[in-house]
């Protein structure tokens, strides 16, 4: 299991559309993947556990991910969420 902590970099936080770009790459591993913040933890891979996180710019997270593929998970969420790629 890896977890990092990151805070999000996304110009208008994790709204709709970046949730569901976000929910989509966690969708692409095989390992179970989640974001947890302000002590509620979601699956990444869910829409709608995503949107009930209401997180906005500079807010902090941590990404959990636990399988085969689980570093290559976690550092391609924290590229997204860091605002070091595009959607």
């Amino acid at each position: 299991m890896i977890q990092r902590s990151m805070q999000i970099q996304l110009a208008n936080g994790l709204e709709a559309r970046p949730v569901a770009v976000l929910v989509q790459k966690a969708s692409m591993f095989d390992s179970k993947i989640y974001i947890e913040a302000e002590g509620k933890k979601v699956n990444a891979k869910s829409i709608m556990g995503m949107m009930s996180l209401g997180l906005n710019t500079g807010e902090q997270v941590t990404v959990i991910a636990e399988g085969e593929d689980e570093a290559a998970a976690v550092e391609n969420l924290e590229n997204y969420i860091s605002g070091n790629e595009k959607e």
